[in-house]
């Protein structure tokens, strides 16, 4: 269905442009940027791009951290102004950022992570610490503009309340653009001050940089466990456990797809980590966007691969108690939406998912229940253009959903505002 759109995409962004203030959105004495207006809306939902000015990586109740013009910036007035900023010559290869509930800011380039403590004014360095409590450095990159994506994660939930203490949790998406990296969860129980390494993927020999030799692979040595990267890390309160699922197809050295389950020992800070299921590409389990509510796991599928000519392919929206993971006999499909979605979020029982725009006869495709997947409605964005939304981020404390749209699948590209209706 595609629904009427209020506003065209050249008269959106006139109104953005003549929102701004003579001297350039990004100039150091202006802190005030104009809201975007209201780009369309649908049955269920209004939706906006963000305005001209920093690119908005992350949001949190009233605040939003943003980087461009070789600076970041902080927002405690969900984007509307811009109080607090820092130089940051490397602002245009941020790949991850996080607001914690303290106050810090950890953000991360490409090979990179950064904290800051006290709204900009500074910000570190952080080394990631390996599962031995050594410096865990990125390697070092035939091509300098190569470096791999180390911080990248495609979800846009990392942050979870255990035992009165937040824990965060996340992984990295890569592999696709940037350079070879080694595939990695990662956690912090102080607020980003300590980042560790929770689990490390094997070395696969097809995500190594030519002429490397195995001896000096990317990746554990001793897992046998090979991935592309991680499409999800999540935290189910219920079991007290993480779940993390990955992919991406067979390409001869084993099954990329799968989903994994973690119990973190806090008094021990150590992690346990269990294969649940592995399987090629054309597979439910080749899937994103995982999210619990009341004690049900929700997953949205991508599958995609080889398959025979009479087959479709394993994929929609699904929900099965966690413990019937394993088992497909004992899953509920409640909507197939027949392309490949692998980034959801659930929040207030409105469940929003997002179509990868290669796949999908939509240019923007959105699909939305407002009824914990009763009911089900999908909207082509098409006014904004071939984008794949990724990295579905929490209501703002105005009751935006915050998306990132990719070029295609994965180039960084605008933000989507999206805004349930009542």
């Amino acid at each position: 269905m595609n629904p009427q759109i209020l506003f065209n995409r050249r008269r959106f962004l006139e109104t953005a442009a003549a929102a701004a203030t003579v001297g350039g959105l990004f100039n150091s004495n202006i802190s005030r940027l104009g809201a975007a207006p209201i780009s369309g809306e649908t049955e269920h939902f209004w939706y906006r791009l963000a305005p001209e000015g920093p690119y908005i990586d992350s949001q949190r109740d009233h605040k939003a951290f943003g980087f461009g013009d070789g600076k970041v910036f902080l927002s405690e007035d969900n984007g509307q102004t811009w109080a607090y900023s820092a130089e940051f010559a490397d602002a245009e290869n941020i790949t991850f950022s996080c607001l914690l509930k303290n106050g810090n800011i950890l953000f991360a380039t490409r090979e990179k992570l950064f904290l800051s403590t006290d709204k900009l004014k500074t910000y570190q360095q952080i080394v990631v610490k390996d599962r031995t409590g050594a410096d865990y450095r990125p390697h070092t990159p035939q091509k300098a503009d190569q470096p791999g994506w180390y911080f990248h994660p495609l979800d846009g939930v990392h942050t979870w309340e255990i035992d009165g203490k937040e824990v965060l949790v996340w992984g990295n998406y890569c592999n696709v653009l940037g350079g070879p990296v080694p595939v990695n969860i990662y956690y912090s129980t102080d607020s980003g001050q300590t980042v560790k390494i929770a689990y490390s993927f094997g070395r696969n020999p097809h995500f190594q940089e030519k002429g490397t030799e195995p001896a000096s692979f990317l990746g554990d040595p001793s897992n046998p466990v090979l991935c592309r990267h991680i499409h999800s890390v999540v935290f189910n309160p219920t079991e007290r456990a993480f779940y993390a699922c990955t992919g991406d197809i067979n390409r001869g050295h084993g099954n990329e797809c799968h989903w994994l389950r973690g119990e973190y020992d806090a008094r021990a800070d150590k992690w346990d980590w269990q294969v649940l299921v592995s399987v090629n590409s054309n597979s439910r389990y080749k899937s994103g966007g995982i999210c619990f509510v009341g004690g049900q796991l929700y997953w949205a599928a991508d599958a995609n691969g080889p398959k025979p000519p009479e087959q479709k392919h394993d994929r929609g929206i699904f929900r099965c108690d966690p413990a019937d993971l394993a088992d497909p006999r004992k899953h509920t499909l409640l909507f197939n939406a027949e392309f490949e979605m692998a980034n959801m979020i659930i929040e207030d029982g409105v469940i929003l998912a997002g179509h990868c725009a290669p796949a999908s006869t939509y240019k923007t495709g959105i699909a939305i229940s407002p009824d914990l997947g009763k009911t089900w409605m999908q909207y082509d964005l098409s006014e904004l253009g071939p984008r794949s939304p990724v990295r579905f981020q929490p209501k703002n404390s105005d009751g935006w959903f915050r998306v990132d749209l990719r070029k295609g699948w994965i180039e960084r590209a605008e933000v989507l505002f999206i805004k349930p209706k009542p």
